[in-house]
């Protein structure tokens, strides 16, 4: 996890702190600190990301409870770095209460995040395409074709492409075991397209150089 590295040499400066690698990064931290408080985990080889941000940034533990300390201290980097309010958070614990009450069901559950996100992710790149293209100073106009687009996802069903509607139905089916807003899903993605769209002009900055 190297973002982490990253972070510590880069955490005074302004430029490029926090890339998109950190972000999906840090929001599995999340997710993992939230799942050790939540079900009273103990083993820290169970939750990999956690167990390199907790020894990286030597984060203690409170009232020996594992994922307390640890989500708080996340919280505040996600907070901190990419200006996220208390209600996505809420969402995130809200979805491991509901669906994370033993240590069995913790597994199944990450795996069914990650299908989600990338299946998400991967459908979202599809339909939105050349409106990706926008730059990055009209962000109302991205927010906004990122919010239209997911509520396509989960209301529209006239799709032509086969490809698409298997997607479509993979993650309408996903979601109905997470349980995130469409107003979540908007967020999480907007804050990857906007990343996303920063990364590829250092690349070309170190060409031209």
């Amino acid at each position: 996890m190297s973002f982490l590295s990253k972070f510590i040499k880069k955490k005074n400066d302004n430029a490029n702190t926090g890339g998109m690698e950190d972000y999906m990064n840090l929001i599995r931290v999340y997710f993992q600190a939230s799942i050790a408080a939540n079900v009273g985990i103990t083993n820290l080889a169970m939750l990999p990301d956690l167990r390199v941000f907790k020894s990286t940034l030597h984060v203690p533990t409170v009232n020996n409870k594992l994922g307390v300390g640890e989500k708080k201290h996340c919280m505040k980097m996600l907070m901190d770095l990419y200006g996220i309010d208390d209600e996505f958070f809420k969402e995130i614990d809200a979805s491991i209460k509901k669906n994370c009450r033993k240590i069995q069901d913790v597994q199944p559950y990450l795996i069914q995040f990650q299908g989600f996100s990338q299946d998400l992710m991967m459908l979202m790149g599809n339909l939105m395409k050349f409106k990706l293209r926008l730059p990055s100073f009209m962000r109302k106009v991205l927010y906004t074709m990122t919010e239209k687009t997911v509520s396509d996802i989960f209301n529209k069903n006239d799709y032509k492409d086969a490809g698409v509607i298997k997607t479509v139905m993979s993650i309408r089916q996903y979601d109905k075991r997470l349980g995130f807003s469409q107003k979540w899903i908007t967020d999480f993605v907007y804050q990857v397209v906007m990343l996303a769209k920063k990364e590829p002009k250092a690349n070309d900055d170190e060409k031209k150089k």
